[in-house]
């Protein structure tokens, strides 16, 4: 005889009582908020990691950006000097002249490619484009042919130290020509 099968239910799980499901629920509450602050504090640890780094590298790129900006003034009289003997004069120069000259000439050199070594680059003023981030005009004079705004002359040489402005390249820019000037009275 085969036993007869009791139509069998599972056993009903014992309700939990309803101040347990309210810890339950006030437990997952704050494991959320806890899981939520360890995430925001793993992140705040790793900008701040970010920043350190960021900064020896900026600090080591630009620690010499004071020394720097006092060398140029050198640079600047060595160019000076240069421009004072002109090309004709350095031709009918005597030879321990044109050897001093030679010498001014290559310590300007070394003293230009040590900061370049450095960082320091002059701005490139090759093009003519005004670029008020870069140069300071100091002067508006006729443009002799160039577009109003443009570069015309390079007074003093403006450099960069990365990516930063170390001194403004001053120069002096065209100026627009007034319709006055450009019409020839034709009247007598």
């Amino acid at each position: 005889m085969i036993p007869e099968e009791e139509d069998t239910m599972p056993e009903a799980q014992p309700e939990a009582p309803e101040g347990a499901i309210d810890e339950l629920t006030k437990l997952r509450a704050e494991v959320a908020e806890l899981r939520d602050r360890a995430l925001r504090a793993l992140a705040d640890a790793e900008n701040t990691r970010r920043r350190a780094e960021r900064d020896q590298r900026e600090t080591a790129q630009y620690a010499v950006t004071r020394f720097a900006r006092d060398i140029l003034g050198i640079a600047d009289n060595f160019q000076r000097a240069i421009e004072a003997c002109p090309a004709d004069a350095r031709e009918s120069a005597s030879p321990q002249v044109k050897a001093v000259i030679e010498g001014v000439e290559a310590t300007e050199r070394q003293l230009l490619a040590t900061l370049e070594r450095y960082g320091v680059k002059p701005i490139d003023t090759f093009e003519g484009k005004f670029d008020p981030n870069l140069h300071q005009a100091i002067a508006e004079v006729p443009g002799s042919g160039k577009p109003p705004g443009s570069i015309v002359s390079v007074v003093q040489q403006g450099y960069v130290i990365g990516d930063r402005l170390l001194r403004p390249a001053m120069v002096t820019v065209a100026k627009a020509e007034s319709p006055a000037s450009s019409t020839v009275n034709t009247t007598s």
